[in-house]
């Protein structure tokens, strides 16, 4: 289930690009698919549990968790938009490191002197990846941008929706969040969607499709069995796979190419994670 899982995450972020590249504006997709999977979770939700009741005090995580997952969607359309699904594939590997700081600032995390070092050198990493591609990738500075964007905002939201995650089923929670999500992007992308060409093919709507009921609905349901039978802590280990699992389907699938910076990036961006890894590890949560 967990090496589902991260093929599936993985395969999105070329999914994504395919798309982009093929037809589709960044944020009519983005209504679209998620539009899609909340409607999906939203009848999920209400015939298992028959209500998506949150206790008040609890609703300024939700918003705190629609608007991170907003920010987050959007960057990570646009950095696919204009930059190549390996170089966003490597930025995101930096996630955990952008988590752990966050969680230092809200005081729910005390970071050891290896956080430090391998947030230092995860950060090399990204710089790396963006000198290996500024020079030679169309949008590749402001693809770096959008994907340090996207990988903090994925933080942003993993720490707002994990309290959460806590008290209320996974299910109950994308429905709400996604849905809250949904509406926002759909005020941002309305004028994309409203004058999007429908006359793409049926490839690139099979691929929505997929990357909807795929990397954003049935992963949640194998990631959350995965950490009841295996445990958070090695599940989200594994989760560190996913970048360079992306970067292996975009060579492969879209024949991208990587420099040699951008390879060296990519592999100080892992020994930081490993370094900064904490003895106590958080599970992520729904994956885009």
């Amino acid at each position: 289930m967990l090496l589902a899982v991260v093929c599936l995450w993985a395969l999105n972020i070329t999914v994504t690009r395919y798309v982009l590249t093929h037809g589709f504006e960044p944020l009519a997709y983005a209504t679209i698919r998620y539009g899609l999977a909340a409607l999906v979770f939203l009848v999920l939700t209400l015939v298992t549990e028959r209500t998506l009741r949150v206790a008040r005090s609890d609703w300024p995580l939700v918003l705190a968790a629609t608007l991170t997952l907003w920010a987050n969607q959007v960057a990570f359309v646009y950095a696919l938009d204009i930059t190549t699904a390996s170089t966003v594939g490597l930025i995101l590997g930096a996630t955990p490191v952008f988590a752990a700081l966050l969680g230092l600032a809200f005081g729910t995390e005390v970071l050891h002197a290896r956080f430090w070092l391998g947030a230092v050198v995860s950060f090399a990493g990204v710089g790396l990846v963006a000198a290996g591609s500024g020079g030679h990738i169309e949008g590749g500075r402001e693809g770096i941008a959008l994907g340090v964007v996207t990988a903090a905002t994925w933080a942003a939201y993993s720490v707002a929706i994990a309290p959460l995650m806590a008290r209320y089923s996974p299910y109950r929670i994308s429905a709400l969040v996604l849905t809250l999500g949904w509406a926002l992007i759909a005020v941002t992308g309305g004028h994309q969607t409203i004058h999007q060409d429908v006359h793409l093919g049926w490839e690139v709507w099979a691929l929505l499709v997929f990357a909807t009921l795929g990397p954003l609905v049935t992963t949640n349901v194998l990631w959350f069995r995965s950490l009841d039978r295996i445990g958070p802590a090695r599940a989200t280990l594994a989760a560190n796979l996913n970048p360079f699992v992306a970067v292996l389907f975009a060579v492969v699938l879209l024949s991208e190419s990587l420099s040699a910076l951008q390879l060296a990036g990519g592999a100080l961006i892992a020994v930081g994670i490993l370094l900064a890894r904490r003895p106590r590890v958080g599970a992520p949560v729904p994956a885009e």
